[in-house]
């Protein structure tokens, strides 16, 4: 069991039991009061506190017991280590692909690191979120701010489990995370699709299909083989993307890990064989995930530039989709990408009457819940729906209710 030991008076004790208090050597100098106590490592403690802190110093042993009965003990000198070493490691040992690891770490080294970085683990509290958060206000998106806000509360929470820290600062009641604006999707109309696609050259039109019609990402499109698409049985096989990792193009998985089959529209196949006829598929081999693996993967690539090589995406925004947009009378902002043609695809599935489950499969979003959240704006109005079934069900000799 720990104590409180006072460094400034020791009790003599005197022949019969007497005892008499006298000042140390060390009376004025210092902190006054050590609280010493046994680690669960078997190895002593001690923690100092000012003259009159008496109390703070059997609160914080009680405290300490507690933890250790709980089993939630740390150590407080595990959480000395600075956040910049600490953010490192966890940069370094964190599973991520590599596209996403460029993007954290870009993020953390940028928007985290200058401000916390210099601080220790324990010292930081949810003040300093606060502050930070509102040091970011004007300088960062909302949304990037969100992003920002997990990547500190998940070092931070790592942390924790590390047993660097007892408690994750971002979790504090006062501290409240930043919320993206969420945006309504305004879906392109029809002609505005068509008038991008006219735009384009002939090679690129039929990602403009894939896009509209099945609902693909940009990646996923230049990614995509030909022995992805069952023109006869009208699926595609959405297992792949394209996409630049420290500036070099790789073969990677799609969004969210997950592979897909998606429905594929006569119209839409009926261009695809019309594309491969014209422009024959070009197997390119391309690094997978890392650009610096020695994995390769092989793959017969639908759309490849003029020189036969695969598509950069910022490449083919520059000098063909954001000419093509301009052309068509759209002003270009950061909502008329190729991702636009996917909040095509969605309004249109809706507006037809499929379901949420269904769309999120086909559009590769891991939760239903978030597909409805960014479109139910554009589900087809239930009211008058409902009057109809209900007049339909007390109809005369309908064998509802009116039977």
């Amino acid at each position: 069991m720990g104590h409180v030991e006072d460094r400034w008076y020791k009790t003599l004790r005197h022949p019969g039991g007497q005892r008499e208090r006298v000042k140390t050597e060390l009376f004025g100098k210092g902190l006054r009061y050590r609280v010493r106590y046994i680690g669960p490592d078997g190895k002593e403690r001690k923690k100092s506190f000012p003259d009159r802190a008496k109390r703070e110093a059997e609160a914080f042993l009680v405290s300490t017991e507690s933890d250790k009965l709980r089993g939630s003990y740390v150590d407080p000198k595990a959480g000395r280590i600075t956040f910049a070493e600490y953010a490192e490691n966890w940069l370094r040992t964190r599973s991520f692909d590599e596209s996403t690891r460029e993007s954290t770490e870009f993020r953390v080294r940028k928007h985290l690191l200058p401000f916390f970085g210099s601080e220790h683990l324990a010292s930081i509290k949810p003040g300093h979120i606060r502050e930070w958060d509102a040091s970011m206000v004007g300088k960062l998106a909302p949304a990037t701010r969100a992003v920002v806000f997990a990547h500190l509360r998940t070092i931070l929470g790592a942390a924790v489990d590390d047993e660097r820290i007892a408690k994750n600062p971002c979790s504090a009641k006062s501290v409240k995370p930043p919320r993206p604006v969420q945006r309504r999707v305004v879906p392109w109309r029809y002609d505005q699709v068509s008038a991008i696609r006219g735009g384009l050259a002939q090679r690129y039109r039929p990602m403009v299909d894939l896009g509209a019609g099945c609902g693909l990402r940009q990646g996923e499109i230049l990614g995509l083989g030909v022995d992805d698409i069952d023109l006869d049985a009208g699926w595609v096989h959405v297992c792949r993307q394209v996409k630049l990792v420290r500036s070099r193009l790789v073969f990677g998985l799609p969004k969210n890990d997950r592979d897909r089959r998606i429905p594929l529209p006569d119209s839409v196949a009926q261009v695809l064989r019309q594309h491969v006829d014209d422009f024959a598929p070009v197997s390119l081999t391309l690094p997978w995930e890392d650009p610096t693996t020695d994995e390769r993967v092989t793959v017969p690539l639908l759309f490849t530039t003029t020189r036969r090589g695969a598509i950069n995406r910022r490449t083919f925004d520059d000098k063909s989709w954001r000419p093509a947009v301009v052309a068509a009378g759209i002003t270009p902002t950061r909502a008329t990408g190729m991702h636009a043609l996917r909040h095509f695809y969605a309004s249109s599935l809706l507006d037809a009457g499929e379901s949420i489950k269904a769309l999120a499969s086909y559009l590769g979003h891991a939760d239903p819940g978030f597909t409805l959240r960014v479109y139910t704006h554009l589900m087809p109005a239930s009211e008058e729906r409902t009057r109809q079934a209900i007049d339909r069900l007390f109809e005369p000799g309908s064998g509802g209710a009116g039977s």
